[in-house]
């Protein structure tokens, strides 16, 4: 599916420009432990852009699967809550934004697992 490369493609991109917003930019305004927050935000965004291509890819092979596509949204969806919700918590350091993050590394597990369904049905 074009939609799940082109979104691994721009997740890619942004992860890439904010670690390094994190590493030259924020190094001296946010403490450690935010600024390791921040860190972790970028680091799975990364991982599940290239997880979003991969499954861009898969797609192409095998454009019958509704379970490739139920993996691609969950890695869309996880992102967005896991990541987004790091960056949020490490500039405004509201804690409670933390409570959002674990939904999104549900739906990363649910992705994986979905891939890992794909596999076992579909991979010969």
């Amino acid at each position: 599916m074009r939609i799940f490369l082109l979104l691994g493609a721009i997740s890619g991109f942004l992860s890439v420009a904010l670690g390094a917003f994190g590493s030259h930019v924020l190094k001296g305004k946010l403490n450690d432990y935010l600024l390791g927050v921040y860190h972790t935000g970028v680091t799975y965004q990364t991982t599940h852009a290239l997880a979003l291509v991969l499954v861009a890819l898969l797609c192409k092979w095998y454009p019958e699967s509704s379970v490739l596509t139920w993996a691609g949204w969950c890695f869309t969806v996880g992102t967005l809550l896991f990541s987004g919700s790091l960056y949020a918590l490490s500039f405004t350091n509201i804690k409670a934004l933390g409570a959002i993050t674990p939904f999104g590394g549900v739906l990363f597990l649910a992705g994986w697992a979905l891939l890992a369904v794909h596999a076992w049905k579909s991979v010969s």
